[in-house]
């Protein structure tokens, strides 16, 4: 893939957002609900748009928000939703439309104290901690009464003029497909006239007795020592830096630097829902992805002042690690977080699981193998994970895309959704521990468990290509081959749940790949993995392409 000749630079002034448009565009501009592109649509992390697009407008979350008060009613979820939104310009019109509908509703809501931004993993942990964590899930089987849930608005790492919005429910991870697909169905329903639905104004609403105020960053940052060693990374006197990229990390951050006395220096405080002070990615837009090193450029300039360093997209459900030697690769990483914490944790239970998507890295696998510990292997989306990490089956999830949550120190409920605060903080206690950086200990891990070459290739397809690929199975595959070697399995579902995986992955003794459908654009992603040589990569990519290419046209 070609790289913007700009690409890690600071944005110019033509590619920076007009906000007042967008706002503008969310609140005028209704969508067409003929149109495929216009209508709601959830996706592996809920529903994403612009309004500029007229595909997340006023209209849009008008109708979300009603369908999350009939799901919920449903299911019989009577207690507060917590409520909380990132950085990006449409989050704060969104959760002005949410509030409104919500409390119009009949919905108990629970708002941060001082209406700051809340990201990802507060809202999941203060979700689990309303619900007297797996205990109390386990204690109040369905119905669900009393029960709390909650909403994120937030597109995560995409562009400043995108919006999203994502439910989660009592456990407190991301929905699963039932109930997204409910709630995008009735919302659609919905979406060619909201003006019926019931509303009240913004101001009435957020005063009204059924709205809560509550110190979510508070409560989240009060219980970090019960999932890292805080005393060890204080105690260390270690130089940390943090880049929140604009996001709704920082008053989390901030929080955490008063609380615990860390030498840590949040970079960049900058709040800027046009995202100005951003490097442009590898293909020339603002896009606050924590594992790109071209977003990470302004971390990674300053990177030698720190032991360690970390970065967040604006919602925090992602990490990014930086070290002396560079930005980790999030599999990189993931193996490196994986080997140290199952060896520090006594508190997880003995036969606790490892988490992993099928895209992420095989070193994860030969990690385990090494550790005695089982690999529970499950399609993309951190949805996947939940339930081991409820039943405690499961003591770490990850995935390729630089998402991760583990248990707590005693292997009790922490977040079950993806948090980029406590895993990037994982970090600084490797290196408080083990007198290593995780960038060392990766070094050490290639060189016990083999080098690891790997690629994402994504190419354009047409909607029947997509529709092919995705209904593919194993006996498609006629090649006994794959790169010179003997293919070991065909895989269309997840060995972890038995999932469908929507597409296909191929294993050889030495390599890999995967190819799935983009939910949201015209393209196929193909992943691939090779532990012979960058050589042994390219073929394995171009064999795997042209496999794929004979059995979907």
């Amino acid at each position: 893939m070609p790289i913007h000749p700009g690409a890690g630079r600071r944005a110019p002034a033509s590619a920076l957002v007009d906000v007042p448009a967008l706002l503008a565009a969310y609140e005028a501009d209704a969508p067409d609900p003929a149109d495929p592109g216009q209508r709601v649509a959830f996706g592996t992390s809920g529903h994403r748009g612009s309004s500029l697009r007229r595909s997340f407008n006023d209209a849009h979350i008008t109708a979300i928000s009603r369908a999350v008060i009939e799901y919920r009613h449903a299911q019989g979820v009577t207690g507060p939703l917590v409520l909380g939104a990132d950085t990006h310009a449409l989050s704060a019109p969104a959760l002005r439309t949410a509030l409104e509908v919500l409390v119009a509703g009949g919905v108990s809501v629970v708002v941060q104290d001082d209406l700051s931004p809340v990201p990802t993993p507060v809202v999941s942990h203060a979700i689990l901690r309303r619900n007297g964590g797996r205990a109390g899930l386990r204690r109040s089987a369905p119905p669900a009464a009393g029960w709390s849930d909650g909403i994120v608005i937030t597109p995560s790492h995409n562009p400043p003029d995108d919006g999203g919005f994502k439910y989660n429910p009592p456990h407190g991870g991301p929905a699963d497909t039932d109930a997204t697909s409910w709630i995008e169905r009735r919302a659609n329903e919905l979406l060619g006239d909201v003006s019926g639905l019931p509303r009240i104004p913004y101001e009435r609403a957020l005063g009204a007795a059924s709205v809560q105020r509550a110190d979510l960053h508070g409560d989240y940052v009060a219980e970090l020592g019960e999932v890292l060693d805080m005393d060890a990374i204080r105690g260390s006197g270690l130089r940390l830096g943090v880049d929140p990229m604009g996001g709704a990390g920082l008053p989390t951050w901030q929080r955490i630097v008063e609380r615990y006395g860390l030498d840590l220096t949040i970079v960049n405080d900058e709040l800027d829902p046009r995202f100005a002070f951003m490097p442009l990615d590898h293909d020339g837009v603002i896009r606050m992805d924590c594992s790109s090193p071209y977003a990470m450029a302004g971390l990674l300039e300053v990177a030698g002042r720190f032991d360690v360093a970390f970065g967040n997209d604006p919602d925090a459900d992602r990490h990014g690690v930086v070290t002396p030697a560079g930005l980790l690769a999030p599999n990189a990483y993931l193996a490196v977080a994986i080997d140290y914490l199952y060896t520090h944790r006594p508190g997880w239970p003995e036969g606790a699981a490892i988490g992993k998507t099928l895209v992420s890295s095989a070193l994860i696998d030969r990690v385990a193998a090494r550790l005695g510990r089982r690999v529970h292997e499950v399609p993309v989306g951190f949805k996947w994970f939940v339930p081991g990490l409820v039943d405690g089956s499961l003591a770490f999830g990850g995935e390729e895309s630089a998402g991760a949550t583990c248990l707590r120190r005693d292997g009790e409920l922490w977040s079950t959704d993806k948090d980029g605060i406590a895993i990037d903080l994982v970090a600084a206690e490797i290196t408080a521990v083990t007198g290593d950086d995780p960038g060392q200990r990766f070094a050490g891990l290639e060189e016990a468990l083999g080098r690891s070459y790997a690629t994402r290739v994504d190419a354009p397809a047409t909607p029947a290509a997509k529709a092919a690929l995705k209904a593919l199975g194993p006996d498609d595959v006629r090649a006994d081959t794959l790169a010179g070697e003997r293919i070991e399995a065909v895989m269309t579902t997840a060995p972890g749940n038995g999932a469908a995986i929507g597409g296909l992955k191929v294993v050889t003794a030495n390599g890999w790949f995967a190819a799935r459908p983009s939910g949201t654009e015209d393209v196929s992603k193909l992943y691939a993995e090779s532990f012979v040589s960058s050589e042994h990569l390219a073929l394995l990519v171009e064999e795997a392409a042209a496999l794929i290419t004979s059995v979907t046209g």
